[in-house]
């Protein structure tokens, strides 16, 4: 499925405010990307993607630093990086395009992976910010994520599996670790459903907007293939080393 930038921009957006407290994988996600880390201290970090800052606190808590850095294609994520990190900096865009002016030691980023539309360009971009042996980590998804609602709609983003990812850095870093898991959530109903997704921006799979009419037959149909009303997340976390 092609990803339209403004369109994620603009769902985000509306969603920021709502995020932290929907946000229950993502939550976890970025407790393992930090224990995940082989290190827990670095000179420098920039973080990819900061949004409402659930992985700066996680890092705020755990990780010492002398500089960091926080990125994000919205400018009002900025307010969150300073109430956790007041000393922060701050670089608003787009991830694969930013430039940042001094080595780091740790490119960090959850969640937002599966959004880039080319992972290898990205991943070699990425790599001019560290220094040698630096460490990228991130976590993403695998193509079990939100199968129910491929199952039903036929939408989803072009998720790569852990192979698929590893096989993509493998020219540019050296894999130190890959972790992947699933987290199931059950809700009251597909239109709890559907408002747990809104306000974790990822209404943005789709282009189109829902009518009222679109709305009633996801729910219906959703109902129909699970009664029980799941969403399955499928994290992968990795870890790598700058080559």
């Amino acid at each position: 499925m092609q990803i339209n930038p403004q369109k994620v921009k603009k769902q985000f957006e509306k969603s920021l405010d709502k995020y932290s407290e929907n946000a229950i994988v993502q939550k976890i996600m970025a407790e393992k990307l930090v224990k995940n880390l082989p290190e827990n201290s670095y000179s420098a970090i920039l973080e990819l993607g900061c949004g409402t800052g659930i992985l700066t606190k996680e890092i705020a808590q755990k990780i010492n630093f002398d500089r960091y850095i926080a990125n994000d294609l919205l400018i009002k994520a900025k307010k969150y990086a300073n109430l956790i990190l007041p000393n922060s900096e701050f670089i608003v865009g787009n991830a694969q395009k930013i430039s940042v002016g001094s080595k780091v030691d740790l490119v960090i980023s959850n969640a937002m992976f599966q959004w880039l539309k080319k992972l290898d360009t990205a991943a070699e971009h990425f790599r001019t910010f560290l220094n040698p042996e630096g460490i990228l980590a991130f976590s993403t998804f695998s193509p079990k994520n939100f199968k129910e609602i491929k199952a039903v709609t036929g939408l989803s983003l072009e998720y790569k599996n852990k192979n698929e990812l590893c096989e993509i850095l493998q020219p540019y870093f050296e894999i130190v670790s890959v972790e992947e898991f699933e987290k199931v959530l059950k809700f009251n109903s597909p239109l709890e459903l559907l408002a747990h997704m809104k306000n974790t921006g990822v209404n943005s799979l789709n282009n189109d907007s829902w009518t009222f009419k679109d709305v009633k037959d996801f729910c219906k149909n959703f109902s129909e293939k699970y009664p029980e009303n799941t969403l399955t997340y499928a994290p992968i976390i990795v870890i790598a080393k700058r080559k």
